[in-house]
């Protein structure tokens, strides 16, 4: 089995060594989500042999704290249990600790290097001493990698080598190493914030020019091309709880249907209705495109050319936030968000500066 694990190491090391190849390639991240993660796993564990006068090899489970505290490191807090039995001996350890994990990306796939150090509780019964146990200090290092499925689910693995300093000489020995495999599922408490938007350059001075020269032909540049931003409109403001009737009156869709009046030029205007999570799925597809339509009949009415209206439900897909309140007025409330209109063109709505 340690075998095993050697080629585990050295497979971490080529996936590594990639994407350290791959960050370079792409340049440093300068965004990282801060948030608290937490990662629950379960672990394989090589203990030193001369710990039960044998090799054999155990499991165990672990979980671990962290968060990214700058774009290249991450700080993680954790504990672990593992055991390995054979043939009457036994071997136990539990380990308290902290770990430093350099990134080598922080792209959805992120290989890192870890030292650590912490206590680690060892006790062991083996036939040749007998029942032992001692709490002793620890350094470990290794190699893994994180993969992110999305913002707040991802993955870990790594797999670490730990020398302990074992205090006194009840196992007969006072040093020990012990190699382990971690595979856990992450979840992160917080999305990353959204990269903050660039200075527009300064407008470029004129350039003077001399006493009796004919004054340089001043072209004036065509105006900028209208640009258009998202709205997302508030089923609460536009509708009833579980209706498609529009309360009146409508502001932000008369706003609206004037912006689109003014700039015929934009076409496949696509308003989509969204639900909570509450109700069946069946029904609040339907809800959505109700309330879809309950929209673009507003806007038709305000003279916009149906034709580049198409009005979609999409149901409770794509919610805003996440609630898990059990008190049902408190679970709506907080659900209000999911429920919306937005109206979009690829990427344009309204009409700003």
């Amino acid at each position: 089995m340690m075998k095993n694990l050697n080629r585990f190491a050295m497979a971490a090391l080529v996936l590594c060594s990639t994407g350290a190849l791959n960050a370079a390639a792409q340049g440093s991240a300068s965004e990282y989500n801060p948030s608290w993660y937490v990662a629950p796993g379960i672990s394989l564990i090589d203990p030193d042999t001369r710990f039960m006068g044998s090799d054999k090899n155990g499991s165990g489970l672990g979980l671990r704290v962290g968060r990214a505290v700058a774009p290249t490191w991450d700080l993680q807090f954790g504990t672990s249990y593992a055991r390995a039995t054979d043939n009457g001996a036994r071997y136990q350890q539990n380990t308290l600790g902290a770990d430093a994990l350099y990134m080598l990306s922080r792209g959805a796939f992120r290989p890192f290097v870890l030292v650590g150090a912490g206590l680690q509780y060892d006790k062991a019964n083996a036939a040749f001493r007998g029942e032992t146990s001692r709490t002793s200090p620890y350094l470990n290092a290794g190699v893994g990698f994180q993969y992110a499925f999305n913002d707040q689910w991802g993955l870990q693995a790594d797999i670490r080598r730990s020398h302990g300093y074992l205090r006194g000489n009840d196992f007969g020995i006072n040093q020990n190493n012990n190699t382990q495999l971690n595979i856990g599922l992450m979840y992160t408490f917080g999305k990353a914030p959204a990269p903050a938007a660039r200075a527009a350059p300064p407008p470029e001075e004129a350039k003077p020019f001399a006493v009796g020269e004919p004054s340089p032909e001043r072209v004036t540049p065509p105006p900028p091309p209208p640009r258009f931003e998202k709205i997302t409109l508030s089923s609460t403001q536009l509708f009833g709880f579980d209706s498609a009737q529009l309360r009146l009156p409508q502001p932000k869709l008369d706003e609206i249907a004037t912006t689109l009046t003014t700039n015929a030029q934009v076409n496949n205007i696509v308003i989509s209705g969204y639900t909570d999570r509450l109700g069946s799925e069946q029904y609040n597809q339907k809800l959505s495109q109700r309330r879809a339509e309950a929209v673009k009949t507003y806007l038709v009415a305000k003279g916009v050319d149906g034709g580049r209206l198409s009005a979609v439900g999409k149901g409770k897909a794509n919610p805003v936030l996440e609630c898990n309140d059990k008190n049902k007025a408190a679970l709506i409330k907080c659900l209000e968000p999911n429920r919306r209109v937005e109206v979009e063109q690829i990427t344009i709505e309204r009409q700003v500066q």
